[in-house]
């Protein structure tokens, strides 16, 4: 069995259940043990700090360690014969799950946890993990996701060159198609082609088109090589990337995308596409950081 785990983070709410049943079945299907962790809560609401000498933090431990021992069992239905561990701390869960992530092959987060309205907002721990997390972080949507094929957005940047073979190893893990997404606009290309007066705009359109549809073929190639079992469609589109994704997430089973693009700022480390994606599409989402590390 892998030595990096899968980490998900519960707390008891119905998104931590679809988070447990997704991971499960990832660890399962990657052949990785799974980390159940919750952080207990030791604040107490207004007007009861007079009875914290009485209560300490019993009560909420034992309510995490309870949390924990039907999320393990939960998680034994899903997925029987996984190694299962659990984890209960007494920091935030943000700091938990930051700290677990760090050495984690996957770490697995519902949309939002409790006390969250049902705004299609994520979560505060969601949007920290995503943010910070130096490896892949995947969003639940629901316990059994929708079918369809794995979904990569693609544009040449670091983070999609690891999201590629992150979504390659879905792909064949879960034997489904992968589709290859890349979109731009005569804004988004870095560097325009060279243009003389007798050209026309449709010229320069159709030379701006092929230089995008072969980065897109050599961002895939290699990884594609590797997984030859994983039906692959590339598929270049000149259109707005939050949009086309957001398109294309309405019949996926998985989206996956790089933490920042080619057009984010340094020291930014969640890009304007990935949160967009993260806030709308109604798929899981994984969002993968630009790293070096051997997935």
């Amino acid at each position: 069995m892998n030595a990096a785990p899968v980490v998900v983070g519960t707390d008891g709410s119905e998104p931590a259940g679809a988070a447990l049943a997704l991971a499960a079945g990832e660890a399962a299907a990657h052949g990785r043990r799974l980390v159940i962790a919750h952080a207990v809560d030791r604040t107490l609401p207004p007007g009861l700090a007079a009875v914290r000498h009485e209560t300490g933090v019993h009560a909420p431990r034992e309510r995490g360690e309870s949390i924990l021992r039907e999320a393990r069992t939960r998680a034994e239905d899903r997925a029987p014969g996984i190694a299962i561990e659990t984890a209960l701390s007494t920091d935030d869960a943000r700091s938990q799950l930051a700290a677990l992530a760090a050495e984690a092959f996957l770490t697995v987060v519902g949309s939002r946890g409790h006390g969250r309205v049902a705004s299609g907002l994520l979560g505060s721990v969601t949007r920290h993990l995503t943010a910070v997390a130096r490896t892949p972080v995947l969003v639940a949507r629901s316990a059994r996701p929708p079918a369809g094929p794995v979904v990569l957005g693609v544009d040449g940047s670091p983070a999609a060159e690891a999201a590629t073979a992150f979504a390659f190893q879905e792909a064949a893990v879960h034997e489904t198609d992968l589709l290859a997404l890349h979109a731009w606009t005569e804004w988004s290309v870095p560097t325009l082609p060279h243009t003389d007066p007798t050209r026309s705009i449709a010229e320069v359109v159709e030379e701006l088109r092929d230089g995008e549809e072969r980065l897109l073929a050599e961002a895939v190639a290699g990884w594609a090589g590797r997984c030859p079992e994983v039906p692959v469609e590339r598929r270049s589109v000149n259109g707005r990337i939050r949009q086309t994704l957001l398109d294309a997430a309405a019949g996926a089973g998985l989206l996956v995308v790089g933490s920042r693009g080619r057009g984010g700022f340094p020291g930014l480390r969640l890009g304007s596409v990935s949160s967009a994606v993260l806030q709308h599409a109604p798929c899981p989402v994984a969002v993968v950081p630009g790293t070096d590390r051997e997935l």
